[in-house]
């Protein structure tokens, strides 16, 4: 855990939050997505069975986690025609069929595809560093993947809090707990993600007097969800929780706009 002094707030950089991209236009391998037919396939929800009134159900019933770096592309007001990346932590398939892009988003976990908010950030596609393509359709064998698993995997629970996965933290995600109005702030990293029947998900952090055995892995008993502490404000990814633990001027006014905000 680390403890900053007072944060004083100060001009934000836009690309705080994730990675300024730049893209070129040569030629390379091609990611496999799914079509338009297989989009609208998934619309019809035939892996679930669910009636057409589901169509309207927009939580996330299974996740397949992301190994291969993909990432969100998103731009935000301010961003003068450039894109920011961002991580992708897993890929989720909706209860009515739809697979989208998941990334821990300030204080939510949120699909890509849903993040239009113009000051902070708005989705502008998926992308792949590894040939530098830009797409804007799931992978197919992501698509493939948690489609099949959700087939497999088919539980019914009563209780919307009930745990019906729960995968590891792949991205580095750091939750941010702040105490006495933000003057002292304790970064911790998340071991696992858990998705509740509900569809919403809690970032795991551990509760170092309920440890019993080392390494603690998901599902571990002294795991307890960040967004239940009073305490918890946001979720960063690696490169920006390390910035805080460095003091970084850029990250600390960021963290103090975000104050200013949730304050306002």
């Amino acid at each position: 855990m680390l403890m900053l002094a007072q944060v004083n707030s100060a001009e934000v950089p836009v690309s705080f939050y994730g990675f300024v991209i730049k893209l070129s236009t040569n030629g390379g391998s091609i990611m496999k997505t799914s079509s338009s037919d297989h989009a609208s396939k998934n619309v019809i929800d035939i892996f679930t069975g669910k009636p057409l009134g589901a169509l309207k159900d927009s939580r996330i019933i299974r996740l397949a986690p992301e190994l291969d770096g993909l990432e969100m592309l998103y731009s935000n007001e301010s961003s003068n025609d450039k894109l920011f990346s961002l991580k992708i932590l897993a890929w989720g398939l909706r209860a009515n069929g739809e697979v989208v892009g998941i990334v821990p988003w300030l204080n939510e976990v949120v699909a890509c595809t849903d993040i239009r908010d113009p000051l902070n950030g708005q989705w502008e596609g998926y992308y792949d560093p590894g040939i530098d393509e830009i797409f804007f359709e799931p992978p197919i064998h992501k698509i493939v993947e948690v489609e099949t698993a959700a087939e497999y995997y088919e539980f019914e629970c009563e209780n919307p809090a009930d745990v019906v996965q729960e995968i590891p933290d792949m991205i580095g995600t750091h939750a941010v707990l702040a105490e006495d109005d933000f003057k002292s702030l304790a970064l911790h990293e998340l071991v696992s993600w858990r998705l509740h029947n509900d569809g919403t998900m809690s970032g795991m952090l551990i509760d170092e007097k309920k440890i019993e055995s080392t390494p603690v892995l998901p599902g571990d008993s002294c795991l307890f969800a960040a967004q239940s502490s009073e305490n918890f404000r946001y979720f960063f990814q690696h490169h920006i929780a390390n910035k805080i633990k460095k003091a970084d001027p850029e990250a600390l006014a960021a963290i103090g706009l975000l104050v200013e905000d949730s304050s306002g």
